[in-house]
């Protein structure tokens, strides 16, 4: 077997191809009870075995605030947005991080960092 025969094979035995979860871009809406985060994330879904699994927001000091868990691969929808209500920041904090997980990769992908509060019109 050649080494470039022996190369191919052995990448298309890899899990899939797909590179880490991106947060694409962030609404912070006011709800009645806490503050409404719509997140769009760009993974390429794979299907069961490899997909973003959630998005978190963080504290810039890397406090967990919120997590929104994806229960189920995105594949034919991408990029795509899901929302999060009565979310709670905590006093004195003056920016929150986005960040978007997937099944193989973990964090590591494109995060947003929002000014907080966040301005409102």
């Amino acid at each position: 077997m050649s080494r470039l025969t022996a190369l191919w094979l052995a990448l298309a035995t890899l899990p899939a191809w797909s590179g880490e979860a991106d947060v694409l871009d962030v609404k912070v809406l006011p709800g009645s009870n806490g503050w409404n985060f719509q997140v769009s994330v760009r993974h390429d879904d794979q299907g069961w075995g490899h997909y973003a699994d959630a998005w978190e927001i963080l504290t810039p000091d890397g406090r967990l605030v919120a997590r929104r868990v994806l229960y189920h691969p995105h594949v034919e929808e991408q990029p795509f947005t899901r929302s999060l209500s009565h979310v709670q920041v905590p006093k004195g904090v003056e920016a929150v991080v986005i960040r978007a997980h997937d099944k193989v990769h973990g964090y590591g992908g494109k995060t947003v960092t929002l000014p907080w509060p966040p301005a409102q019109h």
